[in-house]
């Protein structure tokens, strides 16, 4: 690339959940946001009054593309699976991810985990660690999960995880905050600067107060594998009611907008309740872009699967395992539903989860301001993924992935 810096001109971008309209100055050096003035020379991008967003973030991926993230043989060939579905996610627009480990047992959470300590990838999305998602679950709640590799809390957290990978790979974990020794848990992760978010849980809304004053911020795919919200009963979904200046404060809570975990006008009821909290979430899963059939499982389950368009469930059974739609098309979805518009629903994807996971301040990402990351994302105003950008370099463009494609296919004849 020429220059030393990018403009982007005729454009809009998304800041605080809004659009400015007004340019966009990165660093191909370092590849920061600038500050908006003072610049002549470099490249100048005319974006055609396209949208930039902060490059999107996946909080809770457990794969796709045939890849689950518990498909671990050897660190090397685990390593470039790793590498080929941060390609796939940079595609999309996704410029971070945490790779969601669901409950296994603890010899293969320590087997996998080294390998989920967080890097750059080249010209892909950045790994940025662990989500472990259990053992610490309500048997009742399970889900897709195997329960009988569920643990009670006052079991060390070391013991399943590993010790060393608690200060490097893992840096968020659901747990049921009901389960007796739960506050003990919840503390001594966050202790550690792990994030912990609530689910798969039976908890009463009082249980759910007790998470969050153990040290818990957030709420794993509200309304699923989690007690009805109630008219007398709000259960733990009844956090996200609490007002802002309650302390603690009110918790993040993840939706999975899929339209097979929750109906179209609950996720529209989630996201209205408190824009500023409300993250999107896939839960994918390796059937995400395979074909519709039987597929074999894993590590977390040990039975058939079966996808049917973007429903997956556990074959001859109507439990869901995970989703099957790409986050953008989750941002979407979301637009359609909740009737927001772009800007307010990328920040579900982006502000809010940077700010979630503390990575928002001076050389981190998810919001574009002067000194964090050039991870970004064009978009068209229907949410379409136009480009994707990391650390201040292109990295996918739309038009011209068309493009080789079309050539590919003259070639071939």
């Amino acid at each position: 690339m020429s220059g030393w810096f990018t403009l982007f001109t005729n454009c809009r971008y998304v800041l605080d959940g809004q659009l400015v309209d007004d340019h966009l100055v990165i660093s191909d050096e370092t590849g920061l946001i600038l500050k908006r003035e003072g610049y002549i020379g470099g490249e100048a991008v005319d974006l055609e009054d396209s949208i930039i967003a902060p490059g999107l973030l996946e909080l809770h991926t457990n794969g796709a593309n045939g890849f689950h993230f518990t498909h671990f043989e050897d660190e090397k060939s685990y390593g470039a699976k790793i590498d080929n579905i941060a390609r796939y996610y940079a595609t999309q627009g996704v410029t971070g991810f945490w790779a969601t480990l669901p409950t296994v047992k603890g010899e293969e959470f320590q087997r996998i985990l080294p390998s989920l300590s967080p890097r750059d990838i080249a010209s892909s999305a950045s790994l940025l660690g662990a989500h472990v998602e259990g053992p610490y679950l309500h048997p009742t709640k399970k889900g897709a999960h195997n329960s009988s590799l569920f643990q009670a809390c006052s079991t060390p957290v070391a013991s399943i995880y590993g010790s060393s990978n608690l200060s490097s790979s893992v840096k968020l974990a659901t747990i049921a905050p009901e389960l007796p020794d739960s506050a003990g848990l919840i503390q001594t992760l966050t202790s550690q600067g792990i994030r912990v978010s609530m689910g798969h849980s039976t908890a009463t809304l009082d249980e759910g107060l007790a998470g969050l004053t153990a040290g818990a911020t957030c709420l794993t795919h509200t309304l699923n594998a989690m007690s009805p919200f109630g008219s007398r009963d709000p259960g733990l979904a009844g956090l996200i009611t609490l007002p802002s200046t309650h302390s603690p404060r009110p918790p993040y809570y993840t939706f999975i907008a899929d339209g097979q975990h929750l109906h179209a006008n609950t996720v529209s009821l989630l996201y209205r309740n408190n824009p500023k909290r409300a993250i999107t979430i896939t839960d994918s899963i390796e059937l995400a872009s395979l074909p519709d059939g039987d597929h074999p499982g894993h590590a977390q389950i040990p039975h058939e699967q079966t996808k049917r368009g973007n429903r997956a469930t556990i074959a001859g059974t109507d439990t869901l395992i995970g989703g099957c739609i790409p986050l953008q098309q989750s941002v979407r979805n979301l637009m359609e539903w909740s009737g927001c518009g772009i800007a307010e629903a990328v920040s579900t994807v982006t502000e809010n989860v940077a700010e979630f996971m503390g990575i928002d301040g001076q050389g981190g990402r998810g919001v574009l301001k002067e000194g964090r990351r050039a991870d970004l994302t064009v978009l068209s105003e229907s949410g379409e993924i136009l480009q994707t950008w990391i650390a201040g370099h292109k990295v996918w463009d739309k038009e011209e992935d068309v493009t080789l494609a079309d050539d590919d296919k003259e070639r071939r004849g």
